[in-house]
Order: structure tokens, then sequence, then C-alpha cells
């Protein structure tokens, strides 16, 4: 049966890609923030996921101001990158799970969720940065992607609490889905940052502390602002928290806090990295460890 075994949130600026790209990974500036991904790769490498669920929003490279779905989920074999303009490096394509991607469809459906169903999708940096951050010695990353865009750009958007059911409905796609693969959960973007107008380089450190203090144990907490108060508090920007939101409720009912590091600031961005673990693997974790070694 499938099972997942976690999920980890982080910013996606595209300086990072650039940073990665330069090999500015040690650099004062950039250290904080990469210093937190070694404990992050050694986790991936423990649960070795079959499939990535990642909940992002798009920046362009499938989706314009005057085409945008509110919900969109990726159901190709496979995603290519393509070039956006920061003079990241173009990423070898990514590999889906288009069964899985239907799956979630069909029960997203069911529950009522209007999702445009994209046989053909680009990736842009939002997945390819956390990609090469979670998995940098392999290009292409060993896994196989389940991407879902959210729409945080073009209003109006769909609410905190919206989100967090999208999410939820996808947890029981995953709990019904009868593969023997092992899922992690992505959620990138964030966290509180405005790239331009009269509030060009806000940052909230109050309401990002507040955010990743619920995420794992009280998700609904982070809904009881409505979308124009996100904007509000995080930044034009930083409502890219949707997408955290999201993530969380697609790893079901109980979660806990493995690791995080917050960092400010990275090209006028908060920016955020945790680990949540989902409380049924940690309970078979915990039995496998208690297991009797036998000569």
């Amino acid at each position: 049966m499938a099972e997942i075994v976690g999920g980890f949130f982080t910013s996606h600026v595209p300086a990072i890609g650039g940073a990665i790209a330069r090999g500015l990974q040690q650099d004062p500036y950039w250290s904080p923030f990469f210093d937190a991904w070694p404990p992050v790769r050694q986790w991936l490498a423990e649960k070795q996921p079959t499939t990535m669920v990642v909940f992002y929003n798009d920046h362009g490279l499938n989706f314009f101001l005057d085409k945008m779905p509110t919900f969109a989920v990726g159901a190709a074999a496979s995603y290519d990158n393509a070039d956006e303009g920061w003079g990241l490096p173009v990423f070898p394509s990514a590999q889906g799970n288009p069964e899985l991607s239907w799956a979630i469809i069909e029960q997203l459906v069911e529950d009522e969720f209007d999702v445009t169903m994209c046989q053909k999708l680009f990736i842009d940096h939002a997945v390819t940065v956390p990609m090469a951050l979670a998995w940098p010695e392999m290009n292409p990353a060993p896994i196989k992607i389940v991407p879902i865009a959210i729409n945080t750009v073009q209003h109006p958007l769909p609410s905190a609490k919206r989100c967090l059911a999208l999410g939820r409905s996808v947890a029981k796609a995953l709990a019904k889905w009868d593969a023997d693969e092992r899922n992690v959960i992505a959620g990138t973007g964030g966290l509180s940052h405005q790239l331009d107008g009269e509030r060009a380089g806000f940052m909230n450190p109050e309401y990002d502390m507040f955010c990743m203090d619920n995420l794992a144990s009280n998700p609904e907490l982070l809904t009881q602002h409505s979308v124009h108060k996100i904007v509000e508090l995080a930044g034009t920007q930083g409502v890219e928290i949707l997408n955290w939101i999201a993530a969380r409720g697609a790893m079901g009912a109980k979660a806990s806090e493995f690791s995080r590091v917050y960092h400010i600031p990275i090209s006028n961005t908060a920016a955020a990295v945790m680990v949540l673990e989902t409380e049924a693997a940690k309970a078979a974790q915990a039995k496998e460890t208690a297991q009797p070694v036998h000569a």
C-alpha cells in the first residue's frame, strides 16, 4: 500500500538556484539557508520516497493573467523545465506519475474541486529549485512528481481554508492509492516577502513564526485570515503560504516537526526550510527499530 512518509516545505526563490549554479552555498550570505539542507537530505535518504506531490505556484511558464486556473494538476508522464529568464540552468525533464495524478484528480473532482487537468505542463523554479536542494548530486532527481499549481498571482485567490481542504482531498486520494509507493509531500514558496510596490522589501518574521509554529499541530489556525489579510501580513508574494497550507493538508491529520530553519533575508525574502513527519510514518519507523535482531 502507498505510504506518506512526511513533507518538506521550502522557499523557492530563483536567487537560490543562481547561488547553486555559482557554487555560493558556503558564502556567508547564503550558508545559513543551505546549512539547513544536509539533515533534510539525510531524512529523504532514510525515507526513500518514490513520488513527490508538490504544491507550488506557476510563474508564467504555463498560465498568464488572461488564463489563470485556481487549481491545476499535472497528469503527464514527464515535465519539462524551461528558461524563465533568470539565468538558471535548465534542468532535465522530471518523471511524472500519471496514474497517481489521475487518482488525485478523480478524488478532487469527487470532492467538488473544479481543477484544470494538465497532460502537458512545464515546471519552473518553484519545482526545480526545491528538487535541486533536496537531491543536489542527482540530475534529474530520483523521484516521480505530481505537480499541483495554486493561483497565488491573479485575484481572486483561493482562501487558505479552501487550500487546506484541497490538500486534505489529496490525502484521501493517497490513502486509497493501492500501490507499493512511498510519497513525500512538498510545499514551496514564501515565506513573507513583497517584491514590488510601496512595500517592496517587506517581511514579517512574527507572522512567519506564527505559520511555522502551527503548521504541524494546528494548521487550521493558518486559515483564520482572509487572503487579503494574508497579503497584508505576508506581502504580495508572501501569499505563497497557501502552497504550504495545502501541502500540510495532504499529509493527513497528525504530523510533528522534524526540523526547521528560518533566515532573513535572501533576495528580499524571508527564507525557510521545514520538515514534518506523519505520525503513521514515525510509528512504523519506531516499530521497525524495535524489532529484535536475530543472529
